[in-house]
This record gives structure tokens, sequence and C-alpha cells, in this order.
């Protein structure tokens, strides 16, 4: 059944709403009492992460399937991706909130998240986010040799994100570096080695990650400024649409490289102009100044990304028609 709905709390007791979660979500709605905190560090109750995790990976498996005249993306790599990207996701989550906790206590947005209210100790965040990484370990360990090492290198630059935003403007450029590291690892686990392809879409998919992060960060800038944190968002202020026009524009030329350098036709570019479009309407129709705004700019990169995968998926059944 249903989680009856709460009204009025501001945090502390686990049924108090997360600011920044979808309303009505599914975790709030049917999770025990004992597993939402946990859910909610892992931000299982908002699914966006999920796909902007796994959609780089997908990407990049479906290209190398194509290259290698693949009819279809191998269904059993796409399910471990998919695994990956949930428990990694929720370890990484954990990690920034575990780091952030007493940041996060000073923000409006965050201040109801599970450690900052109390919710969770520091002690049991901790078990939890080591749970999560040994699933994850797992997953990798189920892929070839080379993608296993490859895997390991992303490590650095996870554990250095949430650190980043307190010396530099551009910890979105970080948090693209890392959470596109699926962009090469896909490739790897199809065919045992990188090409320029996914080189050159790891490149677009970070440029798109700092973008989306971008407009995300717009949320917190007034904040931020506050307690001295920094951000794009707070680095570009008013010429925000300019700079996601540049970035935006890179993410598109570089998918499209990738996609030429992999094999692709004229049916995946159709779909790419389509995304194209997707993003140019983020940026058309921004106000960052409006939160709400904001955030479903933001989480519309699910489809941005979901359009991509499904022009390559579209490409490859014509490829293996004709």
């Amino acid at each position: 059944m249903p989680r009856p709905e709460v009204e009025g709390k501001a945090g502390g007791g686990s049924d108090a709403p997360v600011a920044d979660a979808p309303m009505q979500n599914w975790a709030d709605r049917y999770a025990p009492a004992w597993a939402l905190p946990y859910l909610r560090l892992a931000r299982a109750d908002r699914p966006i992460g999920f796909y902007l995790l796994a959609l780089p990976c997908f990407w990049s498996v479906a290209l190398a399937g194509l290259h290698a005249g693949a009819a279809y993306p191998d269904p059993w790599l796409l399910v471990l991706f998919a695994a990956g990207a949930v428990v990694m996701r929720g370890a990484g989550c954990t990690y920034n909130d575990i780091v952030d906790r007493d940041i996060d206590a000073r923000v409006a947005r965050t201040r109801s998240r599970p450690l900052p209210s109390g919710q969770v100790s520091l002690k049991a965040a901790l078990a939890f986010m080591l749970g999560q990484c040994l699933v994850g370990l797992a997953v990798l360990l189920s892929l070839n040799p080379f993608s296993v090492w490859l895997g390991f290198g992303v490590v650095p630059i996870v554990a250095l994100y949430p650190f980043v935003k307190r010396i530099s403007h551009w910890p979105q450029a970080v948090l693209g570096l890392a959470f596109n590291w699926g962009a090469l690892i896909g490739w790897a686990a199809v065919l045992g080695r990188l090409d320029w392809a996914p080189a050159v879409l790891y490149v677009g998919a970070v440029a798109w990650t700092i973008g989306y992060d971008t407009i995300y960060a717009h949320q917190d800038r007034e904040d931020d400024a506050l307690i001295g944190m920094k951000s794009t968002a707070l680095r570009f202020g008013r010429d925000t649409k300019i700079w996601l026009s540049a970035f935006y524009g890179l993410a598109i030329g570089a998918i499209g490289l990738a996609g030429w350098l992999a094999g692709a036709g004229p049916v995946f570019f159709a779909g790419l102009a389509l995304a194209c479009g997707q993003l140019s309407w983020q940026v058309a129709t921004l106000d960052i100044d409006d939160a709400e705004n904001c955030l479903a700019r933001f989480r519309s990169n699910r489809d941005f990304g979901l359009i991509v995968f499904f022009a390559i998926l579209a490409d490859m059944t014509l490829a293996s028609v004709l």
C-alpha cells in the first residue's frame, strides 16, 4: 500500500519529505520506514540520476555493437550496466552526502536529506556505501579484464568530485569526467579495447553533463554564494545561456562525430537532430531565477539521452536489414 502523505515536516523523521525529490515518488509511497532513509541516500527517490549515468554506457555499448556489425546491443551488457548504474550512482551519492553533510545542513534544498536531518548516522551511511561499492565491484568483475582495469581508473575522479566546489567554479566538469566514464567502459566491454569513437563520445558526454548540471546548480546558487561554495552556475551567471549553447553544441558535435567514427548512418543523424532540438528547447526556455523551471529542464535530459540511444538502435536495425 502507498505510504500516507505527511504534511508540514521539515526534517528529522523518516517520513519527512526531501525538498528536491519528485512528489509521489515510488520510495516515499511504498518503501518501509526503516529503508526509506537509505533509499534517499542512494537517490532511489530521484531516478533521473540513474538515466544520466546509465545512458552514456548504453550509447557506448550500442555504438560498439554497430561498429562490430551487430543488429542490436548485447542485452546482457545493458543489464549489467543498468545494475552498475543503480548501485554506483547510489554509492556516489552516499559518498557525496557524507562529505557534504555539514554543507547540506546549511542549504535549504538539501537540509532535509538523511544525514543532515539525522535520519541516518555517519557509521550507517559508511556501511551502506561500502555495501553498494561491493555490488558495483561484482558487476565490474563480470566484464572483460581490460574493462575491469579501465573501471578502476575513475575512482580518483569520483573521490575528488565533492571537494572541487570548495576550490573551483568547475565541479560540474569533474562530475562530467566521473559520470560519463561508462562511455569508455561500454565500448571496451564489447570490443576489449578503446578507439577514437568512445574517446570522442566521452568528450561529448562530459560537455552535456556540464550543461545539465549547470542548470541544476542554479537552484542553489544563492545559498552556495552565501556559504562560499563554487559552481558553473555562479561562474556563468547571466551568461548561462551562452555557455550552455557552447557546451550543448560541443556535445552534439562530439556525439555525432563518435557516431560517424562507429559507422552510423542517416537514421542516427536524423535522431541526433531531434536530440539537438531537445537541448535547444532547454536553453530557449530556461529561467535561471525559477528553481522549478531549472529542475524541469534538468530532468528533461533523460529524454535527450533516450533519443540518442534509440537513434543508435534504429540505425543498427536498419543496417542489419539492408
